[in-house]
């Protein structure tokens, strides 16, 4: 039976189940060996990580072909300006080419999310903004090399949605198995 693992991948947590470097990873959180990971998520990104026994369904979450939709929700250094979430909105110029338009509106901080531990730097004098970001690619660090490029560095990425599955109440390191 096919099915589908959401996990909520901890920060300082690599998205592969072998040893690298003295790293954590996926390892010691899943320990279902048929799982195979659908897409990437950084190592200093926390959130939605999908895992699947379906080569056909991971191909359809992972292919560009497919675009499917990776809501995340990120702290930047600043407060944003109207102008940074409009050209996020029509696409950034990154080194390899410009990204696909995306959707990009402010938001309060999330209640949802859990303590960071490490917590992100506190400094008094820079104020810092959250801002919902949906992209249809994946490029390696793609949100956050897209808010520097506007003027505003990433501080904290959560990726909430991926496709129609949702994070949810999930804590990191928790998952929900789902049969498809």
């Amino acid at each position: 039976m096919s099915k589908i693992v959401l996990l909520n991948k901890p920060f300082r947590v690599l998205s592969q189940f072998r040893e690298h470097e003295n790293k954590i990873t996926l390892a010691k959180y899943v320990q279902d060996k048929s799982l195979r990971v659908a897409g990437r998520l950084d190592y200093d990104s926390e959130g939605l990580l999908l895992l699947s026994n379906d080569g056909q369904l991971i191909q359809e979450i992972t292919h560009p072909n497919f675009k499917q939709p990776k809501t995340y929700q990120v702290q930047v250094e600043g407060e944003i300006s109207d102008d940074a979430l409009e050209q996020l909105r029509k696409g950034v110029q990154l080194k390899d080419g410009l990204t696909r338009p995306s959707q990009a509106q402010r938001i309060d901080e999330p209640e949802q999310l859990w303590p960071r531990d490490p917590p992100v730097r506190f400094r008094a004098n820079i104020p810092t903004n959250w801002i919902e970001l949906t992209i249809t690619e994946g490029r390696n660090r793609q949100v956050r090399r897209m808010t520097a490029a506007v003027g505003f560095p990433t501080l904290r990425l959560v990726r909430w949605s991926v496709g129609d599955w949702i994070l949810g109440k999930l804590q990191p390191g928790e998952q929900r198995s789902l049969d498809i």
